[in-house]
């Protein structure tokens, strides 16, 4: 029987309320994960640490944590996290984001039915209070969507992330074949998916929305800041040297990304919901 281990990453900043809303999302699972792996990256804070160790107290044998001990980024802290766990498949969820009851089973049951898939993602419904996910129906939610089969994901992937990170599930052994997480900071899902399409491996997106995805201002402050421009220029190296594309389209997409990093917030907002966004 295939196996499932859900990867998540904590760090100084992680709120504790939002912690247990995703915790409480994969212990519900129609189809739980085998285990639950937190990874700590570098102090958390207290209330955080108190919200885990109850977690791992009254789950004895699913929640663990792995304990880094300084702060690295979230690649290099899942990559710790990756590197401990022995499950078929790999279930990623940021700690601010809640998965759907139904998520894991389905991903599963397409993955164990599609062996040539290594990433499935989904698309996700995104929300900005939880109060929208008790009051609105869910056709109602902006749902974040990209490319399903793996020839249009690969063509996307020249341009921009293919698979919304959070709603991830992996299949272990083909990620760890091409080196897992990479310290690419920022980006370090669209550099993973790349060297899985370098290497062969076929990705694909289901349109079902199966992670409700939390959007704040903060995000577009973290995707406007100065180390973007930094990690956007290490990502197209990148893409360059795994052959996904050559130096001249490497420096278009570096002015056009850059560019639309630029755009006042209002109008990046608009920009970001017409390019992403579809109706429920």
């Amino acid at each position: 029987m295939a196996t499932v281990s859900a990867l998540m990453s904590l760090y100084r900043g992680t709120p504790a309320a939002e912690l247990v809303s995703a915790l409480d999302s994969l212990l519900g699972q129609t189809r739980p994960a085998d285990e639950i792996v937190l990874v700590y990256d570098g102090p958390v804070a207290e209330d955080v640490d108190e919200v885990v160790r109850g977690y791992v107290e009254n789950n004895p044998g699913v929640v663990r944590v792995v304990n880094c001990e300084v702060n690295r980024g979230l690649g290099p802290a899942l990559q710790s996290g990756l590197e401990t766990i022995e499950s078929d498949y790999v279930a990623r969820l940021d700690t601010d984001d809640i998965a759907a009851p139904e998520r894991l089973a389905v991903q599963l049951a397409y993955l164990e039915s599609h062996p040539d898939i290594a990433a499935l993602g989904t698309a996700v419904a995104e929300f900005a209070e939880e109060s929208e996910l008790g009051g609105a129906p869910e056709s109602e939610l902006r749902v974040r969507a990209l490319p399903e089969t793996h020839e249009e994901i690969a063509r996307y992937a020249r341009i921009n992330s293919p698979l919304n990170h959070p709603s991830v599930m992996l299949r272990t052994a083909d990620v760890l074949a091409v080196g897992g997480y990479a310290g690419v900071h920022f980006m370090e899902d669209y550099d993973l998916w790349a060297r899985l399409i370098a290497a062969g491996k076929k990705l694909h997106n289901l349109p079902e929305p199966l992670t409700y995805f939390r959007v704040s201002p903060a995000q577009f402050e973290r995707r406007t800041g100065r180390d973007m421009f930094a990690a956007e220029r290490q990502m197209q190296a990148n893409l360059v040297s795994y052959g996904l594309v050559g130096p001249a389209r490497a420096r278009v997409n570096f002015a056009v990304r850059s560019a639309y990093r630029l755009l006042p917030k209002a109008v990046l907002g608009r920009v970001y919901a017409k390019l992403f966004h579809r109706e429920g």
